[in-house]
């Protein structure tokens, strides 16, 4: 890397955000992305996983909810319960307003304490854990609140755009501002699945590729179109923790 472009690296690094902040500051126009490559992906990536198994009389919990992109879908399933936490207020406080009477509390350190151990059926995490720093620590909560028996879903960016230098980014009175992630290689991730016992079900990759060329022709972006051209862009996975 040459010394300019190192600069540059430094200075955008200087604008990252932490996630709580960050999404504060994103939340308003959160939900109004048209044409967002990840949400987009997610939705399908999501889908895909969602419908492989039974959510109907159900209790979820949605770590890393944001503003419930994905609950009118999860609610149309008749769950018996649906839990939210996020790290910002403000992406709960828009969730609020389209669902006031959401059970939704604020994420801190990891932990899931208004959730008794073995009180949930189906974990789910979108697009969300690369902005947790202790995954382990996180895992293994999530595992407590899990039945045995009890499922999990995770979508995110793939870590191998992220270590590319991919990054979550959104536009403020015409700044551009990236949400700090953290790297964790999909291998590591399931290492960490089979310490607790869980088994991979079901695992998916989206790739950049001509199929979402149209995205970046759109943002005039097509020189990174061709840097990231064959790199994954977003997973998911489905686990299964043992009875």
């Amino acid at each position: 890397m040459s010394i300019l472009n190192r600069i540059k690296s430094l200075l955008f690094q200087q604008r990252e955000k932490e996630p709580g902040a960050a999404y504060d500051l994103w939340a308003a126009a959160y939900d109004n992305q048209p044409g967002n490559l990840m949400l987009d992906l997610d939705e399908g990536v999501f889908s895909e996983l969602l419908y492989q198994t039974t959510t109907c009389g159900k209790s979820i919990a949605d770590i890393g909810c944001g503003t419930g992109r994905h609950w009118s879908r999860i609610f149309a399933t008749q769950p018996d319960r649906l839990t939210g936490y996020d790290v910002s207020a403000g992406m709960l406080a828009k969730l609020k307003e389209k669902y006031p009477a959401a059970e939704t509390f604020l994420l801190k350190n990891e932990l899931l304490p208004e959730l008794a151990s073995a009180s949930c059926d189906l974990v789910i995490s979108t697009l969300a854990i690369a902005h947790i720093e202790k995954l382990e620590t996180a895992l293994r909560e999530w595992n407590r609140v899990l039945k045995p028996g009890g499922e999990i879903i995770i979508t995110d960016y793939h870590p191998e755009a992220l270590a590319k230098g991919g990054k979550r980014t959104f536009k403020l009175d015409g700044k551009l501002i990236a949400v700090k992630n953290y790297v964790h290689p999909i291998e590591q991730l399931k290492a960490l699945a089979r310490q607790l016992g869980w088994t991979e079900l079901r695992f998916t990759e989206r790739v950049i590729d001509d199929s979402v060329k149209g995205y970046y022709e759109r943002q005039n972006a097509l020189s990174l179109f061709e840097s990231f051209r064959d790199i994954p862009i977003i997973y998911g996975i489905h686990f299964k923790k043992s009875g």
